[in-house]
């Protein structure tokens, strides 16, 4: 549908007419001297021509006493608005604009505050006329396009010359003149004809999807890399970047030795150093030769490329011509055998083509005069050149024919050729339906003169062999920076290209079957026809055509892939996602890729190294299809995924195509070679994996992320159907962390036990709560989460960072509680530290919010972890070496308490500790058939574990445990009675706790006292703040025997620090007098509460009984019991966990979720 754009000129005001027209004259001026109209005042730069007016009206120079009115940018926030940092996109953004330029005047004061970050559609529109390519093998765009735009020539490279010629050039090569009339002579026509098509389909397919991609929007030079690592993430992007890297530098070394075998072969033969007498030496010898020559030829180009590309460049077109002379001369020549075929005589012995690298006559006798003489074929077949000698078996039995090498177009040859003629390595080249005698049980002798095949034959080979000839349709992508309209070129130039080439390929298979004799075309190096070219015997006027043509073709191939390789590499390397590739990223002052070459001619160096052509060309087929799948691969999943920003102007594609594409290459590869391909394949995961693990993070907006967004997705709406079953639960953790002023964590530990924990499965959410408003703390915030995700990545937590800032703790870690997590995949468990510090008021994880995480933790059905002495836990870099995790199973839980050991064994930190299971015995019980019960229970749950039961009888209450319930008690009633500040209380709560925690010291006192008593008597005449004791008075003891016959006083630390002034103690005194005398009595006269003693009673017991059995464990694992359902008692339930774990170095209070966890069904 047509869009409709409506421009509404704005009125100027009044008085700013004379300042415009000034402002027109000096931008004649500076026109007039070479720069742009106004650069300097609207901030837009040189070289932009006609264009430094666009936008009309709208961009004026703002009047004076605006311009003083400006804040200068830093003030303005750096062009940031409201601090939130913005994608850098030349469509948002303003960096070469002043503000003064955007909104003078009234007309547009209503947008004035959102001018710093969002542009005037004017100042858009002059920017993006701007707009132009970055070359090759700089910085990418998205980082250059505001800081580094220089002035170039604007490119003016249309489809022909910058598109379609190219990719000719590279697409036709040495395999064409090399290896396509052996390929229709071995494969026969019809097999040929299906090679070709399978290879320009999978060609033709990718072409489609590179269009698609390389049309939706602008993209800068550096091909087929920056296509697929834009689309499909820097992972792929690297992995696949480096194959086609690697592919185009075999491909180096492949047009290396195409041309070394053309100069040894057909130009100079008697330039070889290694020479052979024996047949049988002389494939090693030739292959001696191509390494030292193309060892040579590789020195050489790489220095011509060293020394400058644009040598290499205006060569180019020279190479592109010699390509095409060379196939006119081949259509030429097929032409010319229609009605005068040339003559290229064959000679047959029966059925068998001889080589006639030497020149023979073709025949066992000639007639000189009167006298029939043998001729040099006796010596070649027999002991002596007699009649009479003895000669092979098959030559004695078997009479010399000669038949015409290009019998031509109109001969009906191509029947004979249609079929395929497979071959093992050193089977005879034979013409088929020729009669001939058999030999029986003949030995194989390779020094007779016949033309024997070099390599094993089969379709999946010759396939491998061909694919390389129809490589290079990334040329004209690669060229994006320098075309005049590059979305128009790249696709019409492109498939054009492609169609082109398909035609010649398949056009040049129907030819050579019709012209050719089979026994010729199945010749690889033109043995039979006296060591010339065997494509050369085809062509018009001469030979020499092609193989000249064929050589300055594959040189420049060489020179052309010698060229773009290295910056391929520099490409990559500059792009940072593969760390130890960044000095390839260096070069010279030029921007030449310098130390990327060199890596380029090492790599290069190996493939000549091989020396064979046919063992070189698989291998960069691999790299191409790989390089090809992805193409393929990337629009597919953009195209399915239907992201807004896939907008391709290359409108004939579908995602059928592209997945039919990825198909076939992905077919064709392990057609080609399997291990080839699977080491290929191999190579790219290792470089994924690699980039994933060490690679820099990149957002490229991918389509792998958007498809991993869908995946989740679509995982996410199936797993919300219902609760995991009991098999699949594993603990899915939320970390709740305390940081300090600085936003660091202070109990790193809980990290790394939470992986521990997982043993790198499950969900993990690491959570923490600032106080306060959301936008006052943002900064805050957003440090917090650096900070966390940095320990993360340290401690290797593989999970998700979400920090909340709330107007309290209590109510933030509340919300992460309730919201943390998305959908299905929700956190079920709760792993916290303990409260070390809870009697301190003001600890922003107090008691109060420790025991309402507690009770919040049970409202939602999760599992509870309390870490106590967190920082006496294992990093993950320790082991244990022996030791023991002691698991104390007082009460069911859903069997958390089994699970979790099982999974901690599953880190190297705990492998080698043992699992032993406790449970308590009560007066009732069997303690013997309990072992036997747990045992059998443990066997049916697949554990291996140690099993104990600890049995606990009923006693008295000791006067210990009476004695610390009462302390505990009138703590609680005197803070509330005294109601003291919050300095006070906090010394206050520190002091009678130290007391209780401590052995219980049990001293006479006489005469009762209070605070507040006698102040008088405490203070010294100055005015010195004083301490003030709080003593326990001698009547706790006398009320006590009444309950406990053998307890005696009890005291509290002696001295309690407490900061007072002489005024307040005064005033507090007269004040408070009577009220505190009264409280005091009943606090110190009171009876303790029956369930809280018999709750310290078990808390001590228990204590002593693990203290007994776990003191020397690694871990310790408890029930955790309840809170109490009163609040009040909240305190009081602190101290009893406590007591319950006083004495043990790590311990973790386990509390189930309500639910099974662990059963013994398969």
């Amino acid at each position: 549908m047509p869009i409709n754009f409506t421009v509404v000129p704005v009125e100027a005001p009044a008085g700013a007419q004379e300042e415009e027209e000034e402002e027109e004259k000096g931008g004649e001026a500076a026109a007039a001297a070479g720069g742009a109209p106004g650069a300097a005042e609207t901030g837009r730069e040189p070289g932009a021509g006609g264009q430094g007016r666009r936008g009309g009206g709208a961009r004026r120079r703002p009047p004076p006493q605006l311009q003083q009115q400006q804040p200068p940018r830093a003030e303005r926030g750096g062009g940031e608005g409201d601090g939130i940092p913005r994608e850098s996109s030349p469509f948002i953004s303003n960096s070469g604009l002043e503000r003064g330029n955007l909104y003078e005047g009234k007309n547009m004061a209503l947008f004035e505050e959102e001018m710093d970050s969002n542009p005037m559609v004017s100042s858009l529109l002059n920017k993006l006329a701007n707009y132009t390519n970055v070359t090759q093998g700089v910085v990418e765009h998205e980082e250059d396009e505001d800081s580094k735009r220089k002035e170039i020539k604007a490119p003016r490279m249309g489809t022909f010359i910058g598109v379609y010629l190219p990719c000719l050039q590279n697409i036709l090569g040495v395999i064409l003149f090399l290896r396509l009339t052996w390929i229709v002579g071995t494969a026969g026509v019809l097999e040929s004809f299906i090679i070709v098509f399978i290879c320009c389909a999978g060609t033709m397919l990718t072409a489609i999807s590179m269009s698609a991609i390389a049309t939706n929007g602008v993209v800068p030079a550096g091909g087929s890399y920056y296509m697929i690592s834009r689309s499909l993430g820097p992972e792929f992007g690297g992995a696949v970047g480096l194959c086609f890297y690697l592919g185009t530098t075999f491909a180096g070394a492949m047009y290396i030795l195409g041309t070394i075998e053309i100069l040894l072969k057909y130009i100079s033969p008697n330039a070889a150093i290694f020479k052979a007498e024996e047949k049988t030496a002389a494939e090693e010898a030739m292959l001696n030769n191509m390494r030292v020559y193309g060892t040579c030829t590789l020195a050489l180009m790489a220095v011509v490329v060293f020394v400058g590309v644009k040598y290499v460049n205006k060569l180019a077109l020279v190479f592109l011509a010699c390509v095409v002379l060379s196939i006119m001369a081949i259509y030429a020549g097929v032409i010319k055998t229609a009605f005068d075929p040339p003559d290229f005589p064959i000679c047959l012995l029966g059925n068998r083509t001889l080589s006639r690298q030497k020149d023979f006559p073709c025949t066992k006798y000639t007639v000189n005069g009167n006298t029939t003489v043998v001729t040099e074929l006796w010596d070649l077949f027999c002991d002596r050149a007699s009649p009479n000698s003895t000669c092979d078996e098959y030559f004695n039995r078997n009479n010399i024919t000669q038949i015409q090498g290009i019998p031509g177009v109109a001969s009906g040859v191509l029947i004979d050729n249609l079929w395929s003629v497979y071959g093992d390595k050193g089977s005879i080249v034979e013409k088929q339906n020729q009669p001939s005698a058999p030999v029986p049980d003949e030995a194989k002798d390779l020094d007779l003169p016949y033309v024997f095949s070099d390599i094993m034959t089969y379709f999946t080979m010759l396939v491998g062999i061909y694919f390389p000839s129809v490589t290079g349709i990334m040329a004209g992508s690669n060229r994006s920076g320098d075309l005049r309209d590059a979305q128009k070129s790249i696709p019409t130039g492109t498939i054009l290209a492609i169609s082109t080439t398909s035609f010649i390929y398949l056009s040049c298979i129907i030819l050579f079957g019709a012209c050719i004799e089979g026994v010729v075309l199945r010749d690889k190096f033109g043995e039979g026809v006296n060591g010339n070219l065997v494509i050369g015997t085809l062509a018009w006027p001469s030979p020499w055509v092609i193989v000249i043509g064929s050589f300055f073709s594959t040189c420049g191939a060489g020179l052309q892939s010698l060229t773009g390789a290295p910056r391929l590499l520099q490409a990559i390397a500059r792009d940072g996602i593969i760390p130890f590739l960044q000095v390839f990223g260096h070069g010279k002052a030029n921007g030449e890729p310098t130390w990327a070459l060199l890596l380029t001619a090492f790599i290069c160096e190996i493939g000549i190294l091989i020396a064979s052509l046919d063992s070189v060309a698989p291998i960069l087929s691999m790299f191409f299809l790989m390089c090809y799948l992805f193409v393929n691969l990337a629009c597919a999943v953009q195209t399915l995924l239907r992201t807004p920003n896939w907008r391709p102007r290359f409108k004939y594609y579908h995602w059928t195509l592209s997945f039919l594409g990825m198909t076939l290459c992905l077919a064709l590869m392990f057609i080609c070679s399997w291990y080839y391909a699977l080491i290929a394949m191999l190579i790219a995961g290792c470089i994924y994996k690699y980039i994933e693990y060490r690679g820099a993070e990149k957002e490229w907006g991918d389509g792998i992320r958007g498809l991993s967004l869908n995946a989740a997705r679509y995982a996410l709406l199936r797993v919300e159907q219902g609760p995991p079953h009991t098999k699949n639960w594993r603990p899915q953790v939320l970390v709740l962390l305390n940081l300090d002023s600085e936003q660091l964590v202070k109990h790193p530990r809980l990290l790394s036990f939470s992986s521990q924990l997982k043993a790198g499965k499950g969900l993990t959410i690491v959570g923490s709560v600032l106080p306060g408003v959301y936008l006052d703390k943002y900064t805050e915030a957003q440090k917090a989460e650096e900070n966390i995700r940095s320990l993360m990545g340290a401690e290797r937590t593989k999970g998700f960072c979400q920090i909340v800032v709330s107007s309290t703790v209590r109510d933030g870690i509340s919300h992460l509680i309730q919201s943390a997590g998305l959908g299905g995949m929700k956190h079920n468990t709760v792993l916290i530290g303990w409260p070390q510090s809870w009697k301190q008021a003001d600890n922003p994880f107090s008691w109060k919010n420790f025991v309402d995480t507690v009770r919040e933790t049970t409202a939602a059905q999760q599992a509870l972890l309390v870490a106590k002495n967190i920082d006496l836990f294992p990093t993950n870099q320790e082991r244990f070496s022996e030791g023991n995790i002691d698991v104390w199973w007082i009460v069911h839980d859903g069997g958390m308490l089994m699970l979790l050991p099982f999974l901690l064994r599953h880190h190297k930190v705990w492998r080698k500790c043992k699992m032993r299971i406790f449970t308590v015995a009560q007066m009732d019980d069997n303690s013997i058939q309990m072992k036997k019960d747990l045992q059998m229970f443990l066997y049916h749950l697949r554990l291996n574990a140690e099993v104990e039961v600890v049995e606990m009888f009923e006693n008295d209450i000791s006067a210990f445990t009476y004695e610390k319930t009462l302390v505990m008690e009138q703590r609680s009633q005197m803070l509330k009675q005294m109601q003291l500040s919050k300095n006070e209380r906090e010394r206050e709560i520190q002091s009678i706790t130290d007391g209780s925690r401590g052995s219980i010291r049990r001293k006479s006192r006489s005469g009762p006292q209070c605070i507040g008593h006698d102040v008088d008597s405490l203070l010294p005449n100055d005015t010195r703040e004083e301490e003030a004791q709080l003593i326990h008075d001698r009547n706790t003891a006398s009320h006590s025997t009444g309950v406990v016959k053998s307890l005696t006083a009890v005291t509290t630390p002696e001295q309690v620090q407490m900061t007072w002034t002489k005024e307040k103690l005064i005033s507090e005194k007269h004040k408070n007098k009577e009220t505190c005398m009264t409280g005091f009595k009943d606090i110190f006269s009171m009876k303790p509460n029956h369930s809280n003693v018999r709750r310290m009673h078990t808390a001590v017991k228990l204590n002593g009984v693990v203290l007994n059995k776990s003191q020397h464990a690694q871990l310790v694992l408890l029930n955790m019991p309840g809170p109490p359902k009163n609040r009040q008692g909240d305190e009081n339930y602190m101290e009893f966990l406590e007591v319950l774990t006083e004495g043990l170095n790590r311990v973790l209070l386990v509390r189930g979720g309500g639910r099974e966890v662990i059963t013994i069904y398969s």
